[in-house]
């Protein structure tokens, strides 16, 4: 109920209240009150709720779970304010994860779920439109690429994931006023739907014809996973480049899969609520920028060391990268994720990936109104659809296995890569794109000769490049 002046009367311990709530299993109606909260009290009641809500389920007590959804039905929204939207794609994936329980039931539910690859490349370039992350990765892997070939008369690209022309479009036009002439240029696009590789091969093709660039494209319809190396087709003489966006980290499910049925360890949740209850009068985007190892909870990472033979010793990561690096490439640029969602523990991941994805909805929030149907295609069709991912699957079923830089150097260095570190030149280029188009909040920091994207403090994303070393 409100106060004279306007306040909530629970305004001095929402979290107080919030805790309570949550360990009262007799409680079930709507409180009114709660949609009067401001929207930073509400915001953390809702973190607040989502902990105590993912801990019942990681504990097998989903009675109890099941309340604490109800509780936060009540406040979450997929169109309301940067909180209110996450908290509904988390409870989403919490419930989902308890459904996979009765795996008939879950089925059956899912049955008629068609995913649409149209909707799934849209969602894609529409990520692509109203962040610049990728921008930003094209950018830096387009300058290294334009380095490392300089002098070269054939060049040859394997993009891992190709799906936007305007990357390559970018780097036709850059290779057609090369003082030494544009090289002969073949990319071999590989995605596993032959409508997006046909478009690309159009897009690309008559690009190459205006410029007057000797072009080929072979495309290649496959999953990462399932790729055959062979049909590459590397041919002597060429200079090889290899372009990885956000795609070697699902090659890590395959090789989890027996794991799929372990059970997840304790958790618990005293010191979590303490960090979480010292936070006061801030936005999210403020909180992510002042304390972003702090908010949700330490980073796992300082908790678990992975060895060397758990990093590439895998077998299909370790046997993808040793046949890539028995192609001898010139080159190869890496941008994944900058977050540790691959913990093997569901409440690690659960915070890992609240923090990591609270930044990229502060992102949009920034930049598009909470009306855009851009926006909410975003959201629901992307992240929304890999927090799913994260929360409830396991074993071959969860792709969204994101690591930290460190993590890949120590994997890429251990398969045989050496690191290549990106020129100023490149860096430079990248903090014009974010000048140029008024990308506010965004940065981009060099970090042991790789790149870092953050929003404010928070990293996000990472590019590095590596070459072929005997």
């Amino acid at each position: 109920m409100a106060q004279e002046d306007g306040s909530s009367s629970l305004t001095s311990s929402p979290l107080q209240f919030c805790s309570w709530m949550s360990l009262s299993p007799g409680l079930g109606s709507p409180y009114p009150w709660l949609r009067e909260l401001k929207s930073e009290e509400r915001g953390l009641c809702l973190i607040h709720l989502l902990v105590a809500c993912a801990n019942q389920v990681a504990a097998g007590s989903l009675e109890n779970a099941n309340i604490g959804l109800e509780h936060i039905s009540h406040l979450a929204s997929p169109d309301g304010d940067t909180m209110q939207r996450i908290a509904a794609y988390f409870t989403e994936a919490l419930a989902d994860r308890m459904l996979k329980g009765w795996s008939g039931l879950h089925k059956a539910l899912n049955s008629t779920k068609l995913p649409s690859i149209s909707e799934e490349i849209l969602v894609q370039r529409l990520f692509f439109e109203l962040c610049p992350f990728l921008k930003l990765a094209y950018v830096i892997t387009n300058q290294a690429i334009v380095e490392a070939m300089e002098g070269e008369k054939m060049v040859h690209i394997i993009d891992l994931n190709s799906f936007e022309p305007a990357q390559w479009i970018d780097l036709l036009q850059t290779l057609s006023v090369r003082p030494e002439g544009p090289p002969h240029l073949r990319i071999t696009g590989i995605h596993e739907q032959k409508e997006v590789l046909d478009q690309m091969a159009l897009r690309l093709t008559e690009e190459a014809e205006k410029l007057d660039i000797p072009f080929q494209f072979n495309p290649i319809v496959s999953k990462l996973e399932n790729l055959d190396l062979e049909s590459l087709r590397v041919k002597m003489g060429e200079a090889l480049a290899v372009s990885s966006v956000l795609q070697l980290h699902s090659l890590l499910a395959t090789d989890d899969e027996m794991q799929r049925n372990s059970p997840s360890a304790s958790w618990t949740p005293n010191s979590n609520h303490q960090r979480v209850s010292r936070i006061h009068h801030r936005t999210l985007g403020e909180w992510l920028e002042k304390e972003p190892a702090n908010i949700y909870g330490a980073s796992p990472d300082s908790a678990s060391t992975s060895s060397p033979m758990s990093l590439v010793g895998s077998a299909k990561m370790g046997s993808f990268l040793s046949t890539l690096w028995g192609l001898s490439p010139k080159l190869m640029v890496v941008t994944e994720q900058e977050s540790n969602n691959n913990c093997p523990t569901l409440m690690d991941r659960v915070m890992e990936a609240l923090n990591f994805y609270a930044a990229l909805f502060d992102c949009l929030e920034s930049t598009v109104s909470q009306a855009s149907v851009e926006r909410q295609r975003v959201e629901k069709m992307l992240f929304g659809k890999e927090i799913k991912n994260i929360i409830a699957c396991e074993g071959i079923e969860r792709k969204e296995r994101h690591e930290k830089l460190e993590k890949w150097i120590q994997r890429l260095e251990l398969a045989g890569f050496g690191r290549v570190p990106l020129s100023y030149h490149g860096i430079l280029q990248a903090r014009r794109l974010l000048q140029n188009f008024r990308y506010d909040g965004y940065r981009v920091k060099e970090e042991n000769g790789c790149m870092v994207i953050c929003w404010h403090s928070r990293p996000l994303f990472s590019v590095s490049a590596w070459r072929f070393r005997r």
